[in-house]
């Protein structure tokens, strides 16, 4: 590193700049936990432009990995020797073996270093055509980096020790236009010293009462509040709308969601009107659209739903985590609303072991739309953000969209889904959903290192199938799902009956011998799956008939079709012989799970 006369005040200015900086970057985060590594980009065309701004005077180190860490990775390191920038090409093999990429695919803008800091800006192709690089797409991506307190040299850079780490970004989420005023008013929804259960999971509930407004006002964005520490420990965050014919004696205290004692005033709470998940960062509305509060319509109470992830029974946890909504009384054209598609959150939601693919599908089916468009929106309603949503063992989540038999593009898709990371995707052109169109939440799972059977539930280590659509104008429906039919599933690995009528859950095995006296859930456990099995088993799965719900946002389901689908249902438990559900079964009415 070249040596310099000390000035006053020198560590204030560039001791070397090459090129011209003068780019904006419109996205910008901070990687490290110390402050240390600025990331700044931007997309342009076919490009995407960088900025590093880390604290160090060696080099800088920055890439792409498929799983965050350094196998096959993409990489690029740079920095300013002796007076001259420098920037290359790298990549690692599968043993994590560092090589310069014969094709150099990022190129230099600017680079500056002072006595504090480096700086260096570059672009590279979205789509390189370079084996060793790793395309850019709208999916997750799971940047890498490092430094080092010195420079690079001819054989390469030098182990960064503990100087390093790994983030999931989607790097190509649109620009957000509107810029919000700092004055805003706001309010917050967040717990207060709830105790957390040493257990893996915990869905903690609470009510809570909007503000009181004399007129229509609009929220126009949501924030995360996170107690410090609990970054890992809140996984997402629901808020729900719940009936207003309540006093406020239902806001005393918090309990723990889908409990038996759970308050019948959470019962109410059906239509999802935000959702957060780990690794999200606050969420603008467009700037014609907003949530409305302060009419007949709105929500005067809410619930708040928080999903605690404990993997490691830690005991003592008190945690201080909701959301804060920024509010204004300038009416924008629009009200926002939320749907929530894919799969019921029911144990009939089934995934083998051992796969290392295996796919599952909800369905938004054609007649649901068809008949609660029709009624609300003729004319149809406009998805401008989808969050898609899955646990640990998913892999890649697609929202599809149909019309009239012919697909139309892909409203949202993430084919590298990280559990650690969900937020909304920003739509870079709102698509329009008409009646009679359809969807589809298409999931895919990898079970390559689970022993048993991977259920749908509630749990991190059980498996949703669920995308949230952000859209206006608001119509009155909630919730547009599917599941398959169980009994279906239970002829694949020989079950030829069950007994009669069901009065445990999960329900009983009476035939064939090698089954008596199981539980269904004890029973897919036993059979032995193999690669060749679960293959087959999935294509039977997606080619079985569904049970749907549609969903007014009162809990009703939408008239006749409505109806019809409810006795669908209920007609799938009357068949098994269910005829009094209690406990979890009652809790799960006709195997709905609410997330």
């Amino acid at each position: 590193m070249c040596c310099w006369p000390l000035l006053l005040l020198w560590g204030l200015l560039p001791r070397v700049a090459a090129g011209v900086s003068g780019r904006t970057y419109p996205h910008r985060t901070l990687l490290d936990s110390e402050g240390k590594y600025w990331l700044d980009w931007s997309q342009r065309g076919s490009q995407i432009a960088f900025r590093l701004q880390v604290r160090t005077a060696g080099y800088v180190g920055f890439g792409f990995s498929p799983t965050g860490a350094m196998a096959s990775a993409d990489i690029v390191v740079g920095g300013v020797a002796h007076g001259r920038p420098y920037l290359q090409d790298y990549f690692t093999n599968a043993n994590r073996e560092l090589k310069k990429d014969t094709q150099q695919d990022y190129r230099l803008e600017y680079a500056m270093e002072n006595s504090t800091h480096t700086i260096i800006e570059f672009t590279r192709e979205l789509h390189t055509c370079d084996i060793n690089d790793k395309s850019i797409t709208d999916s997750t991506v799971r940047v890498i980096w490092a430094y080092h307190h010195e420079d690079a040299g001819e054989a390469g850079p030098k182990y960064h020790d503990s100087n390093r780490g790994t983030k999931s970004l989607r790097l190509l989420n649109p620009e957000k236009t509107s810029v919000l005023s700092a004055a805003l008013q706001y309010f917050d929804l967040v717990n207060q010293d709830v105790p957390i259960p040493n257990k893996d999971t915990t869905y903690w509930c609470q009510m809570f009462k909007i503000p009181v407004f004399q007129e229509k006002h609009h929220v126009i964005k949501v924030e995360p509040v996170i107690q410090r520490g609990h970054e890992s420990l809140v996984h997402h965050i629901l808020l729900y709308q719940c009936s207003s014919n309540f006093n406020d004696s239902v806001l005393e205290s918090g309990h723990e969601c889908y409990h038996p004692n759970m308050p019948d005033a959470f019962l109410t709470c059906e239509t999802v009107i935000f959702a957060w998940a780990i690794g999200g960062e606050g969420f603008s509305y467009p700037p014609h659209v907003g949530l409305s509060l302060g009419t007949p319509l709105d929500p005067h109470y809410v619930l708040l739903e928080v999903h605690y992830d404990n993997p490691t029974y830690e005991e003592g946890l008190i945690d201080n985590s909701g959301l804060r909504l920024f509010y204004t009384m300038d009416i924008r054209k629009y009200d926002a609303g939320v749907i929530e598609a894919g799969l019921w959150v029911s144990l009939f939601h089934t995934i083998p072991p051992g796969m290392p693919e295996f796919q599952s599908e909800g369905h938004c089916t054609l007649e649901c739309l068809e008949e609660a468009l029709e009624a609300e929106k003729p004319s149809g309603i406009h998805v401008f953000a989808v969050l898609l949503h899955a646990h640990l063992a998913g892999r890649g989540i697609r929202l599809r969209h149909f019309r009239k038999g012919k697909e139309m593009k892909l409203l949202a898709y993430d084919d590298d889904f990280d559990f650690n990371f969900q937020e909304f995707q920003y739509l870079k052109e709102e698509q329009t959903i008409l009646p009679g169109d359809n969807l589809i939440t298409e999931c895919r799972y990898n079970t390559k290192d689970r022993a048993e059977m991977t259920w749908g539930g509630l749990s991190t280590r059980s498996e949703m199938c669920l995308s949230y659509l952000l859209y206006y104008p608001r119509i009155n429906l909630t919730r547009c799902a599917s599941i398959p039919d169980i009994m279906e599933q239970l002829q694949f690995i020989g079950v030829k009956e069950i007994y009669r009528p069901v009065t445990t859950w999960p329900f009983i095995i009476k035939s064939p011998k090698q089954y008596k006296n199981l539980s269904f859930m004890d029973a897919m456990n036993k059979f032995k799956w193999t690669k060749k099995e679960g293959l087959s088993f999935n294509k039977l799965v997606l080619s079985l008939p569904v049970n749907v719900r549609c969903s007014k946002t009162d809990n009703a389901e939408w008239s006749n079709y409505g109806r019809a689908s409810a006795n669908h249902v209920m007609t799938t438990f009357l068949k098994l012989g269910i005829t009094n559900l209690h406990s979890d079964c009652d809790r799960i009415e006709t195997t709905i799970i609410r997330q």
